[in-house]
């Protein structure tokens, strides 16, 4: 009788229980729908001493919405402040299954540089994220571990599992989340470097909800080998702009 129960239980959880893949689905599907937006940032870099540099910048992003195509959102983020990096732009072409294209625009050379994919691994701008941290939205691009965790992340029930960049060049070797299991929000991200040693936890806090869409409100990322940190403040957010998708070509870099 016990033994019934017990293959009674593992047919509910394995024909109604969710994978990992479609755990990372919903999570796309809960930041979906925001169609164009437009954001100011404030960047905070903290070094080992907690000195902290400021830094803001505007960051204005396009949904993509078709369904079969390998192109994915597009970004560009412009720094304002201060002056030594006032100008300089960072343009992302997300790819469904596929590295994304990246460039960054230096004011001071007038020179576009592609970021190729062996130094996405790179510190962005000075800060404790990386190239590859930038735009990771979509699920195709990971490896996914068989089963997650049920656990709790501050009162908050979530999934815990792991993902596995498939580009090998990435600076990780492996990537456990904390997932909401009610919003489908990332709550918390370890990353691993290649050494399989913990490099950086990102928190990511303060979300609020517009329509369908979920759009958190500032990110934490603590490097725990340089004592570093960043913080992403979204010191505002709108979506569906109806920005012109010319805001995003290499050509517009140079404006």
């Amino acid at each position: 009788m016990l033994r019934k129960l017990v293959l009674f239980f593992m047919f509910i959880y394995t024909s109604y229980g969710l994978s990992t893949f479609e755990i990372a689905q919903k999570v796309k599907k809960s930041s979906n729908g925001y169609e164009s937006s437009k954001s100011v940032l404030e960047m905070i870099l903290i070094d080992q001493s907690k000195k902290e540099s400021k830094r803001e910048m505007i960051s204005i992003s396009l949904e993509h919405k078709g369904e079969n195509s390998q192109e994915g959102d597009k970004s560009l983020m412009e720094f304002k402040t201060p002056l030594d990096v006032k100008g300089t732009k960072f343009l992302t072409h997300e790819k469904i299954n596929e590295n994304n294209n990246q460039w960054l625009y230096l004011p001071a050379l007038k020179r576009i540089k592609r970021i190729t994919s062996e130094s996405k691994s790179g510190s962005f701008m000075g800060s404790e994220f990386s190239y590859e941290d930038i735009s990771s939205r979509e699920p195709l691009k990971y490896n996914y571990s068989e089963e997650y965790e049920e656990v709790e992340f501050n009162g908050i029930k979530c999934y815990k599992y792991e993902r596995y960049s498939k580009d090998k060049n990435s600076g990780y070797s492996k990537q456990i989340l904390w997932v909401d299991s009610l919003r489908f929000i990332v709550l918390k991200i370890e990353f691993y470097d290649r050494k399989k040693e913990l490099l950086k936890t990102a928190t990511y806090n303060n979300y609020k909800k517009i329509g369908n869409t979920y759009r958190v409100g500032d990110i934490f990322m603590q490097n725990h080998q340089n004592y570093k940190s960043t913080k992403l403040n979204y010191l505002k957010d709108e979506i569906h702009l109806n920005l012109d998708e010319s805001l995003f070509t290499k050509r517009y870099l140079k404006d």
